[in-house]
C-alpha cells in the first residue's frame, strides 16, 4: 500500500484529495501548510506527495526544495489554481513528476498518481539490481582471492581534517567513531573525494559509481537516495553535513570542511 502525503492549505481540497486516494486503497496523511509537510517528511516515509504550489508562509516550491533533501525517494506532483508557464517551469526545475491545474478531475489525479508511483518503482528496482550486482562482484573477488588467484585490490588511506578514509575497507573513522559504507557509497565517496571542489553532474556520478550511461532525469533519481544515505552517515563527523553540496539542476560538489 503506497503512502501519500497531501499538502494543501484549503481544507475542502485536502479532504477531497484524501478521499479520492483512500477510496483507491492508498494510505493518506494530510498537511495544512508547508511547515506541517516538512514535519511529516521528517517523521515518516512517503512514496508520493501531492503538493499545492501557492500556500501562505512556506510555499510549494520551498517545500519541494527541502523535500528533495529530506526524502529524495518521494515522488512529487504539484497542484495549483494559478497555472502559468513560469510556475510549471519552476516545478519541473525542482524535478516534480507532474504538474496539475486545480480543480483536476479524479481521473486526472489517479492517472498522475499511478504514473508517479510507477516511476518510483522503476527507479527503486534499478537501484536494487545495481546494489545486487555490486555485492555479487565483491563476493566473486573474495572467492578468487581465496582460491589462490591473484587480484590486486586498490588500497587507499587518506586523512583529511582528522577523518581517516579507508577506501578498500569502505570505512571512515575519527576519534574512535567509525562509519561503514556500502560498495556503492564507498565508490561515490571516492569519486567525490578525488574531485573535491569540482562540480560533478548526475550523469557523471552514475557513470563512475554504477558504470553505465543514463538520461539526465534518471541519473538524478538514481543518485539522490545514494547521496542521501551517504550524507546521513557523514553527520557523525563534525561539519559532515556540509561536505556534499547540491548544485541545483546539475549535480553535486564535495567540500571537505572541518
Amino acid at each position: 500500500m503506497a503512502k501519500i502525503l497531501v499538502v494543501d492549505d484549503e481544507e475542502t481540497m485536502r479532504r477531497s484529495l484524501a478521499e479520492i486516494l483512500r477510496l483507491d486503497g492508498y494510505h493518506v496523511q494530510v498537511a495544512a501548510s508547508g511547515a506541517a509537510a516538512i514535519d511529516a517528511l521528517q517523521d515518516g516515509t512517503f512514496d508520493l506527495m501531492l503538493l499545492d504550489l501557492k500556500m501562505p508562509g512556506m510555499d510549494g516550491v520551498e517545500v519541494m526544495r527541502r523535500a528533495v533533501k529530506l526524502s529524495p525517494e518521494t515522488m512529487i506532483v504539484m497542484l495549483t489554481a494559478h497555472g502559468s508557464l513560469e510556475s510549471a517551469i519552476e516545478a519541473l526545475r525542482h524535478e516534480a513528476f507532474d504538474y496539475l491545474l486545480k480543480p483536476s478531475s479524479p481521473e486526472q489525479i489517479r492517472t498522475s498518481v499511478e504514473g508517479a508511483l510507477a516511476r518510483r518503482e522503476e527507479v527503486v528496482r534499478k537501484r536494487s539490481i545495481i546494489d545486487f550486482l555490486d555485492t555479487s562482484i565483491k563476493e566473486l573477488r573474495k572467492s578468487e582471492r581465496g582460491s589462490g588467484q591473484v587480484h590486486k585490490e586498490e588500497h587507499q588511506v587518506e586523512t583529511v581534517h582528522g577523518v581517516t578514509v579507508d577506501i578498500s575497507r569502505r570505512e571512515l573513522s575519527r576519534d574512535g567513531a567509525r562509519v561503514s559504507l556500502t560498495a556503492s557509497e564507498a565508490k561515490l565517496f571516492k569519486i567525490l573525494l578525488e574531485n573535491r571542489g569540482k562540480v560533478l553532474t548526475h550523469r557523471e556520478l552514475v557513470l563512475h559509481v554504477q558504470g553505465y550511461e543514463t538520461k539526465d532525469w534518471e541519473a538524478a533519481e538514481v543518485m539522490r537516495p545514494l547521496i542521501s544515505r551517504l550524507r546521513k552517515k557523514l553527520l557523525l563527523f563534525p561539519g559532515g553535513k556540509n561536505w556534499i553540496t547540491n548544485v541545483r539542476g546539475t549535480g553535486y560538489i564535495f567540500n571537505f570542511i572541518p
